[in-house]
């Protein structure tokens, strides 16, 4: 058998393993690459057995896919994913405890800080423009700062 048999029955179960893969692509969750193995081992049996049933393919089909779940999930058990930082999509819980400088002179406790590569609002003690000062915490899109202790 050529790989131009590759059509019909098994072709179907390959673009469907295709079609599933890339869709855990756009849609992560780690379930539906387990879905996407079963239906290519199906388009693999089906290819190599082309006089397969439609009914043992679909049986076949969900046989693997209940195997591939439990594989699945037995390795995230074993080999859990570790948490990615809680705070990265949180700029402003990432800015506390942050030492930044003053851009804006606080005066009357209001002035604005540079942050990286931006200027935020800021609260806090007056200081001079230039000084550094810590984030404490961080309301509203306001910077709440204090004072560095002497060093």
């Amino acid at each position: 058998m050529s790989l131009d048999a590759i059509g019909g029955p098994a072709g179907a179960w390959l673009a469907a393993a295709l079609v599933l893969g890339i869709a855990e692509l756009l849609i992560p969750g780690v379930f539906l690459v387990f879905v996407a193995i079963a239906a290519a081992i199906t388009g693999i049996a089906t290819w190599a057995l082309p006089e397969l049933p439609g009914a043992a393919q679909v049986g076949s089909f969900a046989v693997w896919s209940v195997v591939t779940v439990l594989i699945g999930r037995r390795w995230y058990t074993d080999y859990p994913v570790g948490g990615g930082d809680v705070r990265l999509n949180d700029r402003a819980a990432r800015m506390i405890g942050e030492t930044v400088t003053v851009e804006v002179a606080i005066v009357d406790g209001h002035g604005r800080v540079r942050v990286g590569d931006g200027s935020w609002p800021a609260r806090g003690p007056d200081a001079a423009a230039g000084t550094r000062v810590r984030v404490v915490r961080v309301e509203h899109g306001v910077a709440l700062v204090e004072m560095l202790p002497p060093q």
